[in-house]
């Protein structure tokens, strides 16, 4: 069965209304709401082949239909295709660009009104991340034998921070073995920024043939990654975190609260945002590898000073989100700051 022209019309329909709405949608609402040149009934017939496709739900609730993560994506992948994208207006350009600018000239600032503006517009809970001005770069990396099974991970910034940390490993390794390692790992990393490292694929860049050398790699990458995110300090700011209570999805009280909590843990918060790819990106509901965020969906975008990647600016919330809307919001809003400050140490360039 394909996903005709007809049919994704109706698609397209119910995802709007149900978006606006947050109530399932019938095919009678359809017709009364939406010239869609067909009868109910054969609406209904539609919406019937669709949920078979994976397109739609059946909340037992009720007689309606509701879109599923799958249709989301579908909505999502045709605006990120510019076929429906959401144009902001002049005005509306020029409104959050005083907002943005207003009696502020450095980055911080800056970027903490950016997460305000874009937490005020879609009524969903923002973010901004930025790393500090001065992010360290890697110098060398050095992993020491200590005995037949433990290892010292010793990573060496510009500026001179030392981070040791002892490993037990559970393949077996030779001196010989570290010293490659050592100077593989020093060699990719070298001169890259702790933020910029933690977006590499290390495993895939090692060119070694070595089997063991690679089971060794994958034994000690891990610990590698977790004692970056611990070096890397980063500036986290949210906004908006009361406007899930006039958000249906969390009427339920529990599902609030589990919200709230793993917002409250920053730290963790941080390290997901981090490690996501550059970029304008959307990850809808079990897209997300967090187990606490199956039931959101999370909108990220970078944006640069001095061409140079700084940090991300986004939005998390339920599925049923004005995607079209957002993502044109945080695109303005990233383009916006990098186009802005464009001379390093933060400072806002003159018009």
């Amino acid at each position: 069965m394909s996903l005709n022209e007809r049919k994704l019309k109706i698609l397209q329909a119910i995802i709007g209304d149900f978006v606006r709405t947050a109530e399932p949608v019938g095919s009678r609402t359809l017709s009364k709401k939406y010239d869609l040149g067909v009868s109910p009934a054969t609406i209904r017939n539609e919406m019937s082949d669709l949920e078979d496709m994976g397109f739609l739900t059946h909340p037992h609730t009720s007689a309606g239909r509701v879109p599923s993560e799958k249709a989301y994506r579908l909505y999502v992948d045709e605006i990120m295709s510019g076929g429906g994208k959401y144009h902001l207006s002049k005005d509306e350009k020029d409104s959050i660009a005083s907002k943005l600018y207003d009696n502020v000239s450095e980055l911080d600032k800056t970027i903490e009104r950016a997460a305000e503006i874009l937490s005020e517009i879609t009524n969903l809970t923002s973010f901004a991340m930025t790393p500090k001005q001065d992010e360290d770069t890697l110098r060398f990396i050095n992993v020491l034998p200590v005995d037949e099974s433990t290892v010292v991970l010793m990573i060496v910034s510009e500026t001179g921070k030392v981070s040791n940390t002892a490993l037990k490993l559970n393949v077996p390794y030779t001196d010989e073995s570290l010293k490659i390692l050592s100077k593989t790992m020093t060699f990719n990393y070298q001169g890259k920024t702790l933020s910029q490292a933690l977006t590499m694929d290390i495993i895939e860049s090692f060119e070694s043939d070595i089997e063991a050398m690679s089971r060794l790699a994958k034994n000690i990458m891990p610990n590698f990654m977790r004692t970056l995110e611990e070096m890397l300090n980063v500036r986290l700011y949210m906004d908006g975190l009361s406007n899930i209570f006039s958000i249906p999805e969390y009427n339920d009280l529990g599902k609030a609260k589990l919200f709230m909590e793993m917002l409250n843990k920053k730290e963790d918060f941080t390290k997901k945002i981090i490690t996501r790819e550059d970029g304008l990106i959307v990850t809808i509901g079990t897209e997300n590898a967090d187990e606490n965020m199956r039931e959101c969906s999370l909108v990220t975008a970078t944006y640069h000073v001095d061409g140079k990647l700084v940090g991300k600016l986004g939005v998390i919330g339920p599925t049923r989100m004005k995607y079209d809307q957002i993502t044109s919001v945080i695109e303005y809003l990233t383009d916006n700051i990098s186009n802005a400050y464009k001379l390093t140490g933060g400072e806002k360039e003159d018009d």
